[in-house]
């Protein structure tokens, strides 16, 4: 059971949400949809609106279903499903039901927007913007170097918070 709080009702620590407990990234529909795990991204306010960004690389199933749909969800879990995150970070959906093979149970949020019911945070984004990385804009070289040796720039995803679900 859920129970819906504002954005700023959001208590807990970002960047342990994010680096030490990793997020799924989900798009689609209910009844067809995709999730990827996720660690880097972000929360703040941009256009007068709160807003959540992410980003992912154009080899990943999941962006297909990013591109086409107008709403996407960052789902965050307890330690009990590091398996199961860790699963939908080295699995594709084109391969596999990362899903069923996981256990997860899909429910819709605003938008008809996918999440799962085992998560214990929520973040329904409606997509406003998009931008693919540039190389050249890059300012340190080391991160080129770290992050990007297959060359494979991130597409950067920028969501309005239309609706933070958290567990009751």
């Amino acid at each position: 059971m859920f129970r819906k709080i504002r954005p700023e009702e959001i208590d807990q620590n970002l960047f342990s949400m994010l680096n030490d407990q990793w997020m799924l990234v989900t798009a689609g529909t209910p009844e067809h949809c995709n999730t990827m795990t996720a660690s880097w991204g972000g929360l703040g306010v941009l256009w007068r609106r709160n807003v959540a960004m992410c980003v992912i690389r154009p080899q990943r199933y999941t962006m297909e279903f990013v591109e086409r749909e107008g709403y996407f969800t960052l789902s965050f879990f307890g330690d009990k499903y590091r398996r199961e995150l860790a699963l939908c970070g080295a699995k594709s959906g084109r391969e596999l039901d990362k899903i069923r093979e996981c256990g997860f149970t899909v429910a819709a949020a605003e938008g008809d927007a996918p999440y799962f019911e085992e998560a214990e945070l929520v973040i329904v984004c409606r997509k406003l913007y998009w931008q693919d990385l540039e190389p050249g804009h890059f300012t340190d070289p080391a991160v080129l170097e770290q992050c990007y040796p297959e060359k494979d720039y991130h597409r950067m995803y920028i969501g309005e918070i239309v609706e933070v679900l958290q567990k009751a």
